[in-house]
């Protein structure tokens, strides 16, 4: 997959601004706070349909602007895709070649991309938020019916919480049944596919990481759940625990247990690497998962996703360095950087220079 151009109107500090790519290493370069992350962030969001920064999307429209278009022209295997997201205060309009989609799923994964940026160790250090949006952000790419099982799941969880807080005790004991069926057959859709993309993902990020460490660390990965094998068992179980877990969750007011609160577990050489690994060891396995990612999703669809480095150099060292971007090599790699010295040891690359939310 390779971005040819990306037009962004109104976007962050970009108010008419087009960026050609090329097949390789693409360089954005300048001083902090000029734009090269708003660029990267754009062609996420037009991969994901989501951003990594804010919550909502009116944040990405310019200050004192009504709207924003990001526009971005891909070649795929498939052949030449065209992507376009005009955001507004109220909503959202999405398009794929030319044509409006009404759902997100039919927009995310039209052009695949692996996202890594220093924010990225939250994924190892913070809680199980971090880990459960990776996964999603991973394999809604790939796989439509996990993205449609997750929205469905979030959709009936969430009226399931506000049945939960409902003073009528018989009302909730009625209703609640109705619900729990719901949520267990799109949970389960969500806890198989999860459990399937780990066990994918891991070989390759053990091998990633011994690349990185010369061998002398171990990853780990293992879900945290003890859910069984078949789906259709997942789902029994799912009901069995939305039924068991009722009086606490009349206590607490909200749902206490199924996939939205799962989690997974990063070991290095056996021990848990959110409590114990140092900083040095937190990067390298964050970076191992988004090169065991990229190695991934080359598996399933059949091609290399686009690769976004955002600040990533400066956090390395040059070894680190020299590795990450042997891994880059046919990859369509777009890298934000403030320095060029030394960072790219030779390879041949299109830099693009950014002041201000301008290309000079």
């Amino acid at each position: 997959m390779i971005i040819k151009n990306l037009t962004l109107h109104n976007f962050r500090n970009y108010t008419d601004e087009t960026f050609a790519f090329e097949d390789g290493v693409n360089v954005l370069c300048g001083r902090n706070a000029q734009g090269k992350t708003n660029c990267a962030e754009a062609v996420f969001y037009l991969c994901t349909g989501t951003s990594l920064r804010i919550k909502h999307d009116r944040q990405l429209i310019k200050l004192g602007e009504s709207s924003a278009q990001l526009t971005a022209e891909a070649e795929t295997k498939y052949g030449v895709v065209t992507l376009e997201a005009t955001i507004t205060e109220n909503g959202r309009e999405l398009k794929v070649n030319g044509c409006r989609v009404s759902r997100s799923v039919e927009f995310v994964g039209n052009l695949k991309s692996v996202f890594f940026s220093p924010g990225e160790l939250r994924i190892v250090q913070d809680g199980p938020d971090e880990r459960r949006r990776f996964l999603n952000l991973c394999i809604c790419q790939n796989a439509g019916s996990y993205s449609l099982a997750l929205m469905r799941y979030q959709r009936i969880l969430d009226q399931r919480n506000a049945l939960l807080k409902e003073k009528d005790l018989s009302l909730i004991k009625n209703t609640l049944p109705v619900w729990d069926e719901q949520l267990a057959k799109s949970g389960a859709v969500i806890i198989t596919g999860r459990r399937e993309f780990l066990r994918d993902l891991l070989p390759l990020a053990k091998e990633a990481h011994s690349y990185l460490t010369d061998g002398a660390e171990e990853l780990s990965l293992s879900y945290e759940s003890d859910y069984p094998e078949e789906q259709e068992e997942v789902e029994k179980k799912l009901v069995r625990s939305f039924s068991d877990s009722f009086e606490r969750d009349i206590r607490v007011g909200f749902t206490t247990v199924g996939p939205h609160r799962d989690d997974f577990k990063i070991s290095i050489s056996g021990m848990d690497a959110r409590t114990y690994a140092s900083q040095g060891q937190t990067r390298t396995a964050a970076l191992s998962l988004k090169l065991a990612q990229l190695e991934l999703f080359k598996k399933i669809a059949g091609e290399a996703p686009v690769l976004i480095l955002d600040d990533v150099m400066s956090e390395l060292d040059l070894s680190r360095r020299r590795k990450l971007l042997e891994r880059t090599r046919n990859v369509q790699c777009i890298l934000t950087c403030t320095h060029m010295d030394r960072l790219l040891f030779g390879r041949n690359m299109k830099k693009i220079k950014i002041k201000e939310g301008r290309i000079v």
